[in-house]
C-alpha cells in the first residue's frame, strides 16, 4: 500500500534557509516521501540546492504561475497536482525532527489527521519553548486549540479521508482555517505530544506589528464568523470550543501590544497561555503539560 508523504514547501526568498530546511527532509527516518518545493520569486532552487551539494530525484520543483501569490496560493498549485495519500506542510525556514514523518505515517493508520507539538526557535535556531508538548492524544476539534495553541500548518493528514484547499483570501490563519476545513470529514485528529517540528519565529512575528496584529484580528474574526454560521458543519460542541478558544486569542491580541511594551521580547504564545489556562474547557489532564520551556 502506498504510504508516500507528499511534503509541500511554499519558497519566497528562502535562499538563506532552504538548504537546512531541505536536509531535515532528507534526514526523515520514513523515506517514502516527495518534496513539493514551490517557488513564488522567480528562483530556481534546484539550481541553488544542487551548488550546495543537494541532488534527490524525490524532491520536485514547480513554479507558483507568478510572483508574490503567497503561501496559500503556493500550497494549493502542489495541492492540486500531488497523488500521494499523505501530505503534510513545512515551511521555507522550518525544520522537521528526523522522526516526525515516520511518527506520523504510524498514526495516520488510525487517523485522518495528525498534528504534532513544535519546538519554537529563533532564526537562529535557538530554543524559545515548545507549543503542544505533552502526552500523545485524540482531540476533537474543539479541543485542540487549547492544546496546541498556535501555528497549525504543522500537521500530516490523509488526503483520501480529509481534504481542503489554503484560503487566498485571508492574510492569516490560514493554518488554522484549512484544519477546520479537514475536521468537516475528520471528525477528530491524533496529537502527538512530542515536538517533532521546528517552527521558527521571526523577528517580525514576535514584535507584533500594527500590520500582523490588524491581519490576525480580522482573519481570527472571520474564522470565528464562520463557525457561528456553520460554514464548516462542526458538531455544537465543536463550535463552541473553537468559537471560545478565538473569543479569548481575540481578547489576547487586544492587550498584546501593552503586554509586550511593558514585557519586551513577550511571546504572544506566552501572553495568551495563561488567559487560556484561566478558561480552559478540557478536564486539568487534558490540558498542556507543560508551559513556556
Amino acid at each position: 500500500m502506498d504510504q508516500t508523504v507528499a511534503v509541500i514547501t511554499p519558497a519566497w526568498k528562502a535562499e538563506a534557509t532552504i538548504v537546512t530546511t531541505v536536509q531535515s527532509v532528507l534526514a526523515q527516518t520514513w523515506p517514502h516521501w516527495e518534496l513539493w518545493l514551490i517557488a513564488d520569486d522567480g528562483a530556481d532552487y534546484e539550481a541553488f540546492l544542487a551548488q550546495a551539494g543537494i541532488s534527490d530525484p524525490r524532491i520536485r520543483f514547480l513554479p507558483s504561475g507568478g510572483t508574490g501569490r503567497g503561501a496559500s496560493n503556493t500550497r494549493n498549485v502542489a495541492l492540486d497536482q500531488i497523488t500521494a495519500p499523505f501530505a503534510a506542510i513545512l515551511d521555507a525556514d522550518d525544520r522537521l525532527k528526523p522522526r516526525k514523518l515516520e511518527r506520523a505515517v504510524a498514526a495516520l493508520a488510525d487517523h485522518a489527521i495528525v498534528t504534532t507539538a513544535l519546538d519554537v526557535m529563533t532564526d537562529t535556531f535557538t530554543h524559545l519553548r515548545y507549543v503542544g508538548d505533552g502526552p500523545d492524544r485524540v482531540l476533537t476539534p474543539g479541543a485542540h486549540k487549547w492544546v496546541s495553541l498556535s501555528m497549525d500548518s504543522m500537521l500530516v493528514w490523509d488526503r483520501r479521508r480529509a481534504d481542503g484547499r489554503y484560503d487566498p483570501t485571508m492574510s492569516n490563519m490560514t493554518d488554522l482555517e484549512f484544519l477546520a476545513q479537514l475536521y468537516r470529514t475528520a471528525p477528530a485528529s491524533f496529537h502527538l505530544g512530542t515536538p517533532l517540528h521546528d517552527y521558527i519565529k521571526r523577528a517580525s512575528s514576535m514584535s507584533n506589528g500594527s500590520n500582523v496584529a490588524a491581519g490576525m484580528i480580522a482573519s481570527k474574526t472571520e474564522i470565528l464568523r464562520r463557525l457561528q454560521t456553520g460554514h464548516y458543519g462542526l458538531p455544537a460542541e465543536d463550535v463552541e470550543g473553537l468559537a471560545a478558544f478565538l473569543t479569548i486569542s481575540l481578547a489576547a491580541e487586544a492587550r498584546y501590544e501593552a503586554a509586550l511594551a511593558a514585557h519586551p521580547g513577550l511571546l504572544f504564545e506566552d501572553h495568551l497561555q495563561p488567559m487560556l489556562a484561566a478558561s480552559s474547557p478540557l478536564p486539568p489532564g487534558e490540558r498542556s503539560a507543560r508551559s513556556a520551556g
